[in-house]
């Protein structure tokens, strides 16, 4: 029987271009992290070895921690208060740099443990800078699906691209706008609609993209109430970006937060509906804490035809 050997490209957020962020610990499902001047302490399912630091020192650093609310399982969605400490704010701006882009993020307390932002997302906000920067296209058609506070959005329309930005949730399609005007950029195209919905459309009206990046959640709901499984409809999604991306110069990127997908899954996809003849890139996406503790926090698979 033969065995074959898969390479997987290993990425790690270079600490000189993500100055506003650091994880500083992680352990016993959860992580504890600076945005900015803030610490905050939450949940995180894939930590599953031992704190390095002390429950003492958590709770001293950090300015606010999220608490569970009681009989919540364990799951992307985890609903709870944040127990904030004197002068932590509910919303607070962080900065991002890398070679000529400059981003400015707002930042904010959710009851789903969230913040506004992954990240880990900055490697690949690098990534579509230096494709966007090498296409020979004027201002590149980028498309940014299930594209929550707009992370990827404001990369691409920094690095020159016309961008539209999807997703289903009123409340983060407004919260990207802010981003953009944070960073002094504009006329970024919002579209509040199911994702799914969305491509088939954009397929029957033969629209076309330089660029698309996709973010899909493993559970979630559109704005009419279209449920999303990802494995029932990632087949069709990426179908229809084969459909939407321009054949002559185009990049694609994919994340995977699902723990039931790997990397190799998401190759194999892109490879059966692309081809090989691409320039792939695949692997997964991870933050290293003080004490060299990796914590993973998803899998990519991104490419260019050019």
């Amino acid at each position: 029987m033969q065995l074959n050997v898969i390479l997987m490209t290993m990425l790690l957020l270079e600490p000189q271009s993500w100055k506003d962020y650091e994880l500083i610990d992680s352990g016993n499902f959860e992580k504890l992290e600076r945005f900015g001047s803030y610490v905050v302490a939450r949940p995180e399912p894939q930590a599953v070895w031992n704190k390095s630091l002390s429950d003492a020192e958590w709770e001293r650093m950090a300015n606010a921690y999220f608490k569970k609310d009681k009989g919540q399982k364990s799951g992307q969605d985890e609903r709870g208060t944040w127990i904030k400490k004197k002068g932590m704010p509910e919303q607070w701006v962080v900065s991002y740099h890398y070679q000529n882009m400059a981003l400015k993020m707002r930042l904010g307390l959710t009851s789903f443990k969230h913040v506004g932002l992954f990240p880990e997302q900055g490697e690949n906000w690098n990534y579509i800078n230096r494709v966007v920067k090498k296409m020979k296209t004027p201002q590149p058609k980028v498309l940014n699906l299930f594209a929550y506070t707009g992370g990827a959005s404001i990369a691409a329309k920094a690095s020159g691209a016309d961008v539209t930005h999807v997703d289903s949730v009123k409340q983060v399609v407004t919260w990207s706008r802010e981003n953009m005007e944070l960073s002094g950029l504009n006329n970024i195209r919002w579209i509040v609609d199911d994702a799914l919905k969305f491509v088939r459309r954009e397929v029957k009206r033969g629209n076309k993209y330089n660029g698309i990046i996709l973010d899909p959640p493993a559970y979630g709901r559109g704005p009419d109430g279209e449920r999303w499984i990802l494995e029932d409809n990632i087949l069709e999604l990426i179908q229809c970006c084969r459909e939407m991306l321009d054949p002559e110069e185009g990049f694609l990127v994919l994340n995977l937060y699902s723990m039931g997908f790997s990397a190799i899954i998401a190759e194999t996809l892109i490879h059966q509906t692309f081809g090989k003849d691409i320039n792939l890139e695949m692997g997964e996406l991870y933050l290293n804490d003080r004490f060299d503790k990796k914590l993973p926090l998803g899998v990519f698979c991104r490419f260019t035809n050019f």
